[in-house]
């Protein structure tokens, strides 16, 4: 879940390495550094903490350097300790350093093999082994070099390897983590994401698996491990570097929710034409859709939550069975499949490594795959068989706000298409959801831009230790998600519960100091979810009710309530979850923490 960037080029690197890091810093804050190549050999500089540290530890002082790399670092193997920062070296007089994002497997065995043929260690990293096999089978071709050490490496990893003797080249491999080219006008870029180098350039290559890529000035040269030199086309890719700045938002976590309307309407677009739904990239032709006998979606965290509404929509609509399940707990259960199944992965960054192993594992059984992902040219692009994208644009805060709403939007949109095939919507239903979900931006927006007691709630709880999320039906996976958020941003405990199943456990850790959040948005359930809220009331809890407007009913229930605008009952979640997303922000705020980069969590989760 670390962080990499690298350049060569013709002008001095040192600001265009940190640049780079800062907009990489959602995937690790732990440590950073950077290797930059001077005349007198490699320099280095590396800090604990986030990027202030290491930048003030840089110092002011200009560099002449045009090679160089830089690493941000989320622990894995090894404390966060500047001995463990990268980039790390090798034991020749530190003339050749390495960056890596992953996990080396073997390490353990190769580092014996490696101690056994003198080469000394200076962390407890997993990485570092890396830099003592290059160093070892070094020739003076660092290509070679790579290539010789790759095939020693088992697990899955990116990493650039810079060495003195080569001031105009880098040298990089993957394997199941992101890594990409940037071809800049003289200069070239190695990053795991775009987003390093989008204010230098929109043109990437992308890195295959089992592949060595150089660059230098001149571009960048790709070769297999198993094939030899291969050819890699040149992409535009079209996000504004400005997306990645914060607009004038106190933070990227608050821009990206009030980004969730447009986020919504550019990922519904022009697969909504005239009432029509357009989906081709589906890739499921109509005969595939009326043989589906069953649905397995997967995710993790964030993307699971939204895999869960997927499955009310898509059984009340098209009425497939659907089985939501955690990508790292199917993957070792040994499922059942076959070609009448249909696997859903859904994953923001596209490199979550459970999931891709998920995916592989279905399309290994006969499964047909599909991709739910918001980055193109990412890891599980290429394990499956289709991919179906969201259109949100970079998502910088860790904790995930509109890609959830963007991917319950295309879940639905799925939903309906695979109804419209199988026929069990009539036509004139099929196209009333459909203008309802194309006008559901509009009602995001209104509720986002409209008064609400968000800000008077949160003072009035903000401190408390305890929150308990209920709801029934798709309020069930919104609590999911509310929950993870104070989780995540605010370091609250919470549980968030089935409504119905409150009286089998939960409702013993509910006191007179308890705040109990209920999604009581209008819907067939709305009934049982009252009788609810009306059991923890009893038990003196404080309810904060997310309800629908025009729904006076619920003030005598509830001690709060925040109204979301109507929309019918199965397109409520993208709704219901803005408060609760805005509810853990303020809260997290108040308790003075960094939303954007909340303790322990990486943006991006590239190991197991």
């Amino acid at each position: 879940m670390c962080g990499i960037i690298g350049y060569v080029g013709h002008r001095p690197c040192k600001d265009l390495l940190l640049q780079g890091l800062e907009r990489l810093e959602y995937r690790g804050y732990d440590s950073a550094g950077i290797a930059l190549r001077e005349d007198d050999g490699l320099d280095y500089v590396r800090a604990v903490g986030n990027l202030r540290f290491l930048k003030d530890a840089a110092g002011q002082n200009g560099s002449g350097s045009t090679t160089g790399l830089g690493h941000t670092r989320w622990a894995t193997h090894g404390a966060v300790t500047e001995q463990n920062a990268h980039p790390l070296t090798g034991c020749d007089d530190g003339k050749l350093a390495i960056v890596l994002n992953g996990i080396v497997e073997n390490y353990r065995e190769l580092k014996g093999a490696l101690e056994a043929d003198a080469h000394t260690f200076s962390s407890e990293t997993d990485a570092e082994v890396v830099a003592h096999l290059i160093e070892r089978h070094y020739r003076g071709n660092l290509t070679e070099a790579v290539l010789a050490a790759y095939r020693e490496l088992e697990g899955h990893f990116a990493f650039v390897v810079i060495h003195d003797d080569h001031p105009d080249e880098l040298v990089g491999a993957r394997i199941q983590c992101p890594l990409l080219v940037g071809v800049g006008d003289g200069e070239m870029f190695l990053a795991s994401a775009s987003a390093a180098f989008l204010r230098e350039t929109r043109q990437i290559q992308l890195i295959e698996d089992g592949e060595i890529v150089s660059i230098t000035p001149e571009g960048a040269a790709f070769t297999s491990v198993e094939s030899g030199a291969v050819e890699r086309e040149v992409i535009d890719v079209d996000w504004d570097d400005e997306e990645a700045e914060k607009s004038g938002y106190e933070t990227f976590m608050l821009k990206e929710i009030y980004e969730q309307p447009e986020g919504v309407r550019e990922t519904i677009g022009d697969r909504v034409r005239h009432g029509k739904l357009i989906l081709e990239s589906l890739g499921l032709s109509d005969q595939q859709i009326g043989n589906l006998r069953r649905i397995v979606i997967l995710a993790c965290g964030t993307s699971y939550h939204a895999g869960v509404v997927g499955r009310y929509v898509i059984e009340e609509w098209a009425r497939i069975p659907v089985e939501p399940d955690i990508a790292s707990e199917w993957r070792y259960r040994n499922p059942v499949l076959s070609k009448d199944t249909l696997v859903i992965g859904i994953s923001q960054s596209g490199e979550t490594a459970d999931l891709i192993a998920a995916m592989k594992l279905a399309r290994e059984k006969g499964a047909r795959t599909v991709a739910i992902t918001n980055h193109m040219g990412s890891q599980i692009t290429r394990e499956v068989d289709s991919v179906v994208y969201t259109r949100t644009g970079l998502e910088v805060g860790v904790a995930a706000s509109k890609t959830f709403t963007a991917q319950v939007a295309l879940l639905s949109l799925i939903a309906l298409k695979l109804a419209q095939v199988k026929r069990t919507l009539p036509d004139d239903e099929v196209e009333f959801i459909l203008d309802e979900l194309y006008d559901l931006p509009n009602r995001m927006a209104d509720f986002l831009d409209g008064n609400h007691p968000i800000e008077e709630i949160a003072q009035r709880y903000y401190d408390k230790p305890f929150f308990l999320y209920l709801g029934r039906h798709i309020g069930l996976p919104v609590c999911l998600e509310g929950a993870l958020k104070l989780k995540e941003i605010a370091y609250v405990p919470t549980e968030a519960y089935s409504a119905g199943e409150m009286k089998h456990g939960p409702i013993a850790l509910l006191d007179q100091d308890t705040p109990v959040v209920c999604v009581a948005t209008d819907s067939h359930v709305y009934d049982k979810v009252v009788s609810n809220i009306q059991e923890t009331r009893a038990r003196g809890a404080h309810v904060i009710a997310i309800a629908t407007d025009g729904n006076e009913d619920i003030q005598h229930h509830a001690d709060d309530v925040i109204y979301v605008p109507k929309t019918p009952a199965f397109l409520q979640a993208v709704l219901a979850v803005l408060p609760l997303q805005l509810l853990a922000y303020r809260i997290a705020r108040l308790r003075g923490l960094n939303v954007d980069q909340p303790r322990n969590l990486a943006k991006t989760v590239t190991v197991e």
